[in-house]
């Protein structure tokens, strides 16, 4: 097997534009060829219906647990490893599709890995739902010792890029790393089987041009990211998660291997294989392009080995009208918006920030799930899933002749990203024209700040959070040995310090950045356009212009739990996700805990408890004061006990609210309908799934019994919906534009939900309360100003639904109906896909308020 010829011009120039085909009217039932936008009207990624995600205690705690297995650098290769086999089985949903099925990949990878010498498979970690995650690394016989010099470039690639830049004689020495990413959507199945196949043909090839390519490289192939996906036939991993939406979160196992192997990995270029778009969607993409990345370094590489897999999936031969294929598109030359690298949770938008000069998602052409899985014939089925195979086997052809051919330039790429990092370099304006149809649509540009200081003034237990997870994606943090001050403020000895001047900055920067809004520039995009750590994980995050600090590198952040040495009763303030898990833990103990004023109150016989959760969490209590003495005129609380949850929920709502310790069952319409029994529920949670109109008379009945003494907390459309049928709160909900979604400013007003709360707030089709009612207490609003601080907020058509319509307007509202029953109404969205740790507090306030002063906690 000989690399593509044809692709070398394209390659070596980076300026062969190949012109689309026109597409011709085919009797196939395929439709053409179109950017892949989001439709407003649907909301963000999740169920309609309510999730019914079951807890997995076993599986569950092992994955999360599970640490995934880092890469060893003393130890040569081939390193065989004797894979376990999974039983077989035989429901799995590859099988219909004449894919290999998971338990056949091991037997598969062990089978190749003693037929030679090339091919190393490895378990590095385990899925949500307990499989085995393979990685296979194909490369040339290395002894222990060229190992070591491989692992000692890498690392000064990273950690002294200005000596690597001059070290003419590096690249000659090094094997450029490529990362090819399969299967990260469970039903976009046949990444896995081409890199199968790919894999096998590297390793028995005798052609001296292969030899030469594993010389110089080393393939590190993901085999499928995504296995409780792939077996069960369904996009989302096992806990209900769009993994390719969670990378900057991390909240999942899968994501945290993947992380892990572009970390030691260092890509210089990584594919990750998608379908299903006809034709063949291959990246770069549209504007609104990353502003943290090396911009003017990525586009040239990118949009050269775009151009290369173009070329080598049309070359294929597939034609509209014999097979139903589409020429391929490049979103970046063919559509004008709708297909963006903006936000980093994708894979290829996050493996830049790890060194990937070249990063592209491929979306292969011919539809072979959903109700084409289900209503196709099955030889249909397979007719696709092996042209599927053959164009993702190209496109993997493709890029590993892309990095041969220009190996040494992606290495000097790679080390010119991180030096500008090190040196802390203003980022580059990207000349127009760098690429053809590079304009001023494609140019955006970020400041880097010479630090960022985190603190807890707002809680130790989320700045430790956010230091642990910066840590893990490779950020450099510091901590302070001594009180300094930057830009007028001082700040306490023990602070922890992002010195920007760090090869992964652009890392760094798109998590602590507030971001921006890109409403004005762009009509349409992809996903999500907002996020921010810095101002959505409850930590104190504050971006300095000078730095002059003695800090000390972390490998992990410092303890932060505590108890107060003064006698008495002891206050647990709910400000953080931590404090929920200790708080949950206490109640599960059957600790005596009354609530007030969004405190819990644990009595001092209880302290030996409170030490054992404030060790373990990393939370502080403090001296309970009045809270304890209702002599000093203030009430010592209701009486609190574990919160039982029935949820109409999206996954990621009921992953966060299991994570935080509640005990939850998922219900929906039909669960309510067929007889639902109320009396181990303290509150409902409505999100998705429930509709109140919908439900049987009997169904009603029982479920308006509860409210006599249960809580309701609901969230968006479905949510306000369920409000206004059932009578709660006298509220009308205004929606916002559909897509509309970001980081917003905010103002708490003192309640007992709202109050502690941070001063920004997340919302993805965002909802206001108009018309309040008597019973009705502010808990939030939209600030005057903005509201949007980062993200993609328009109005619709109309003109109404934008931010303009929003300020000022109330977003969390609270109340108690005419039945009694606790009602909490969320606009916004505090636990969306587990992203926005500091905003986790208020939801458990709600439950915590609503449970007590109903009494429905009080269990005996």
């Amino acid at each position: 097997m000989r690399l593509p010829p044809a692709l070398l011009p394209a390659l070596l120039t980076g300026l062969l534009v190949i012109p689309l085909v026109p597409h011709a009217v085919s009797a196939d039932p395929v439709a053409p060829p179109a950017p892949a936008v989001r439709d407003f009207g649907n909301g963000p990624e999740r169920n309609e219906v309510a999730a019914d995600v079951p807890v997995r205690a076993e599986t569950r705690t092992a994955a999360q647990a599970e640490q995934p297995g880092a890469l060893s650098h003393d130890r040569g290769y081939p390193r065989r490893t004797r894979l376990p086999v999974p039983p077989e089985n035989p429901a799995d949903a590859s099988i219909k599709l004449g894919l290999v099925p998971h338990h056949g990949i091991a037997p598969r990878l062990n089978d190749l890995q003693q037929r030679g010498d090339r091919v190393s498979a490895q378990v590095i970690g385990r899925s949500y739902g307990g499989r085995d995650l393979y990685l296979v690394t194909v490369t040339a016989p290395e002894s222990a010792a060229e190992t070591r010099e491989q692992e000692r470039i890498r690392d000064r690639i990273e950690n002294d890029p200005a000596a690597a830049a001059r070290d003419r004689k590096l690249a000659r020495r090094y094997k450029a790393p490529v990362f090819v990413n399969a299967n990260i959507h469970g039903n976009e199945w046949e990444g896995t089987d081409a890199a199968l196949r790919v894999i096998e043909e590297l390793a028995t090839s005798k052609d001296p041009e292969v030899a030469d390519l594993l010389a110089r490289t080393r393939l590190y192939f993901n085999i499928t990211a995504n296995p409780d996906g792939r077996v069960s036939g369904v996009r989302q991993n096992g806990a209900g998660f769009d993994l390719n939406r969670d990378f900057v979160t991390a909240s999942q196992p899968e994501v945290r291997a993947m992380r892990q192997i572009m970390i030691d990995a260092q890509p210089v270029t990584m594919i990750d294989l998608h379908g299903y778009v006809n034709g063949t969607l291959i990246e770069p993409t549209t504007p609104p392009h990353g502003a943290n990345y090396e911009y003017d370094v990525f586009i040239q590489n990118a949009y050269a080995n775009g151009l290369g897999m173009e070329a080598a999936v049309n070359g294929l031969g597939y034609t509209v009208e014999k097979d139903g294929v589409y020429p391929a598109q490049i979103p970046f030359r063919d559509s004008a918006e709708g297909w963006d690298d903006w936000p980093p949770i994708f894979t290829p938008q996050y493996a830049p920030f790890h060194g990937a000069v070249a990063a592209h998602t491929v979306e292969i052409p011919l539809r072979v799930n959903g109700s084409d899985y289900t209503q196709q014939p099955v030889e249909e089925l397979r007719r696709r899933s092996a042209i599927n195979t053959d164009v993702a086997a190209a496109a993997i052809r493709a890029t590993y002749a892309f990095v041969h051919d220009r190996h040494d330039r992606l290495i000097a790429d790679q080390i010119e990203v991180f030096r500008r990092g090190s040196a802390g370099e203003p980022p580059k304006t990207v000349p127009l024209g760098i690429v053809p149809g590079f304009g001023p649509e494609d140019v955006y540009n970020t400041t880097f700040p010479r630090a960022y200081v985190i603190t807890g003034r707002r809680s130790q237990a989320a700045a430790a959070r956010l230091v642990d997870h910066l840590i893990a994606n490779d950020v450099r943090v510091g901590r302070a040995r001594h009180a300094f001050r930057a830009d007028g403020r001082t700040y306490p000895a023990g602070s922890y310090v992002v010195d920007m001047r760090q090869p992964k900055r652009g890392l760094a920067n798109v998590m602590l950045e507030a971001g921006a809004d890109i409403s004005p520039r762009v009509d349409a995009m992809y996903d999500i356009s907002g996020w921010s750590h810095g101002l959505l994980w409850g930590a104190g995050v504050d971006g300095v212009t000078s730095l002059r600090v003695r800090a000390d590198p972390v490998k992990a952040a410092a303890p932060t739990g505590s108890v107060p040495r003064a006698p008495g009763a002891l206050a647990l303030k709910v400000a953080d996700a931590k404090d929920v898990l200790a708080l949950n833990d206490l109640l599960a103990q059957g600790t005596a805990v009354t609530w007030a004023d969004g405190a819990a109150i644990v009595p001092a016989s209880a302290r030996p408890a409170a030490r054992a959760v404030a060790e373990r969490y990393g939370v502080a209590f403090t001296p309970a004061g009045p809270l304890a003495n209702p002599s000093a005129g203030t009430a010592a609380g209701a009486p609190l006990s574990q919160v039982r949850i029935a949820a109409a929920a999206s996954a990621d709502e009921l992953f966060t609210l299991r994570e935080l310790g509640f005990a939850v069952t998922p219900v929906s319409t039909a669960a309510l309908n067929a007889g639902y029994d109320w009396s181990g529920t303290d509150v409902l949670f409505v999100s998705s799934g429930l509709s109140y109109t919908a439900l049987s008379p009997a169904a009603r009945a029982a479920l308006d019994a509860f409210l006599t003494t249960g809580g309701v907390i609901t969230r968006g459309g479905t949510g306000a919906a369920f409000n206004a049928a059932a009578g709660l709160l006298t509220a009308t909900a205004v929606a916002g534009r559909g897509d509309a979604n970001g980081v917003v400013r905010v103002l708490s007003t003192g309640g007992q939900i709202g109050n502690g709360s941070p001063d920004h707030s997340f919302v993805y089709s965002p909802r206001w309360f108009t018309g309040l009612g008597p019973e009705v207490t502010v808990e939030q609003s939209y600030a005057a100003e903005g509201p949007l601080v980062s993200g993609h907020w328009r109005p619709d058509a109309d003109g109404a639904g934008g931010q303009d319509a929003a300020r000022g307007q109330a977003a969390v509202v609270s109340g108690r109906d005419e039945r009694g029953a606790a009602v909490v109404l969320f606009g916004t969205e505090p636990m969306f896909r587990n992203h926005p740790k500091g905003l986790f507090p208020q939801v458990a306030r709600a439950l915590y308020w609503a449970s007590s002063v109903t009494g429905a906690a009080v269990k005996g």
